[in-house]
């Protein structure tokens, strides 16, 4: 009899792939887990594991912190094992025997002292007493990284990354070759030690690993700038002894900006630091007659004039001729920006013009810079120039509207201001808003001229600085000042509350790359993406300018950044708030008393 059974249907790889997912196991675990002698790959992904087997004799304080802030994903994994005191007495008692009989060897063979033996012999000593004393225990300790990357390229690069970053600490490590499988699971949170490569470390060292480490910018000289919001150090330095003693400050309306610049403002003038601000707001007025300071208002029909073809005294060693010509590419940029652009032609014209218009005065790059000031052209003078020259028609009728005008009253004047007084405040909020630009392109040429006519610390604010970022050679000139303010002892401050607006011109990133102050403070939610990509932000001071109160941020001092909180003095506050029902009780108080 024939038996005949069904044959059994094989599986097709389609068939396979669709079956259903049974456990957890299958949904996290990784498609596939290659292991090779110097890497891993998982799925996509390619991992390696390094442990360190080498340390120098001290370690300072937060010295795996480079590490951890790399922007590079990584497993750190530390695994602490206590070894008995009693063991490691016996052992260090043998030890200092050994080395005190080799040192005794030497000395009676005459030889010269041994400082490595000496150092060893103190060193066990000083370990043993403090184990005696219960004052350090002793660990086996292992330290071991894995890295993951999406190409071997990148592995070898992160490789030679850290490699860099711990060697200039004279901190060694290795792949674990042929180990990889083991350094991968002793990285992960199993509490197993499967790679087992310790070294030996009392309680001291070992404390220096842990890597949360609050910046400190705490100095011995400067200014208070307010608490340390993690451990409520101070934050006291001088801005002056950075690479450059710029400052970029970026906050929503309300977040507490013009409050942090002011106290900054009021505590360098107690010492002796001269201070300058734009003001678009005439926020700093208050400021200014508290501490008797100079306050001009810029308008239409201000009685404080600035006159634009005014020159900076040439300080020792500049040659005259190169002053004069650098003042009149300036002169174009500002004209490029009143009379709205200019082409290729009329900036050639105007050029010439403007050398016409200073040696009808003068003032030549052969003539005696001591007598430039008494000289010294206005607006009409330049329009005068310009209608003896062919082909100006158009130039003299846009610089009309600025000479005779209803603009003449404020370009067509001599310079009537004083920059002698130790703060010195030019306010432009009653400035046309359209003018706005040119008049804040003027105020700073001026001070520029006074910044390079004297060698002295001196402190520029220039507040809501995304006006003369508007234009390309307003942001150029700002830049400029930015970048050449170190050589005359200038630190600038820029303030705005739009970093959208900022960072659209071509100069805002060369600002805050060229600053080496910043002050992050409360942003709005649709700004913030911005901010994180320009700054380098990690997820947690994201969250904090997202939730800040008002007055706190985050303070980037070179390479250091910490979360602060501004704090002042009741008289500081009463001087410096910006409330305005704080505004309104002081000015009650006043008229009261009086």
């Amino acid at each position: 009899m024939k038996l005949s059974f069904p044959k059994k249907k094989k599986e097709s790889k389609e068939s396979i792939s669709r079956a259903e997912i049974n456990n957890l196991q299958d949904i996290i675990a990784p498609s596939s887990f290659e292991v090779k002698q110097n890497f891993l790959r998982v799925g996509e992904r390619f991992a390696k594991s390094f442990f360190i087997f080498s340390y120098p004799r001290y370690l300072s304080t937060g010295w795996l912190s480079p590490i951890i802030n790399l922007q590079h994903p990584m497993d750190i994994s530390f695994h602490i094992h206590p070894i008995s005191s009693n063991t490691v007495l016996k052992k260090l008692r043998k030890k200092l025997t050994e080395v005190r009989a080799e040192m005794m060897e030497k000395e009676e063979k005459g030889l010269i002292r041994d400082p490595i033996l000496e150092t060893a012999y103190q060193d066990i000593e000083t370990l043993r007493n403090s184990l005696q004393t219960a004052q350090e225990r002793v660990f086996k300790f292992g330290i071991y990284i894995t890295v993951y990357t999406d190409t071997q390229k990148e592995l070898r690069k992160i490789e030679t990354v850290l490699r860099s970053i711990l060697e200039g600490r004279l901190i060694y490590i290795r792949p674990a070759l042929f180990r990889q499988k083991e350094g991968f699971v002793s990285c992960n949170p199993y509490c197993l030690d499967q790679l087992a490569i310790h070294t030996t470390m009392n309680t001291a060292p070992l404390s220096s690993i842990f890597p949360f480490v609050s910046s400190d910018l705490s100095a011995n000289e400067g200014i208070l700038y307010g608490i340390n919001m993690h451990n409520n150090s101070l934050v006291l330095f001088d801005r002056f002894t950075l690479e450059n003693a710029n400052m970029v400050i970026f906050g929503k309306a309300g977040s507490g900006k013009s409050y942090a610049i002011k106290l900054e403002i009021l505590r360098y003038l107690m010492q002796g630091i001269d201070t300058i601000i734009i003001d678009p707001e005439n926020e700093y007025k208050f400021l200014s007659d508290a501490v008797g300071g100079s306050y001009f208002k810029i308008s239409l029909n201000s009685a404080d004039h600035i006159n634009p073809f005014d020159l900076p005294s040439p300080m020792e060693g500049e040659v005259p001729g190169n002053v004069l010509k650098s003042n009149i590419i300036n002169l174009v940029g500002l004209l490029r920006i009143m009379l709205g652009g200019l082409t290729p032609k009329e900036d050639a014209i105007l050029d010439q013009a403007l050398i016409e218009t200073y040696a009808s005065k003068d003032i030549t790059p052969e003539s005696d810079p001591s007598l430039w000031e008494k000289n010294i052209p206005i607006l009409s003078d330049f329009e005068s120039v310009l209608e003896n020259m062919k082909g100006t028609e158009s130039l003299v009728e846009r610089v009309r509207k600025f000479s005779r005008g209803s603009y003449a009253d404020f370009f067509n004047q001599k310079s009537n201001v004083s920059m002698d007084n130790k703060l010195v405040v030019f306010g432009i909020r009653d400035m046309e808003e359209e003018l706005r630009p040119i008049a804040m392109f003027i105020i700073l040429r001026h001070i520029w001229n006074t910044v390079r006519s004297s060698l002295k610390k001196r402190i520029l604010v220039v507040d809501e600085a995304w006006w003369i970022m508007q234009s390309e050679d307003g942001a150029s000139f700002l830049y400029g000042i930015c970048k050449r303010g170190r050589k005359y002892w200038l630190g600038v401050s820029t303030i705005t509350q739009d970093v959208s607006d900022f960072m659209k011109s071509s100069y805002g990133q060369p600002i805050i790359t060229n600053s080496s102050l910043q002050l992050l403070m409360k942003q709005s939610p649709a700004s913030m993406d911005v901010v994180q990509k320009t700054f380098n932000l990690t997820e947690q001071e994201k969250y904090l300018l997202l939730e800040s109160n008002v007055g706190e941020g985050v303070f980037f001092a070179g390479h250091k950044h910490i979360a602060i909180r501004v704090t002042a003095s009741y008289t500081e506050d009463q001087i410096i708030t910006t409330s305005p029902e704080q505004v309104l009780e002081i000015k009650k108080a006043k008229k009261g008393i009086s």
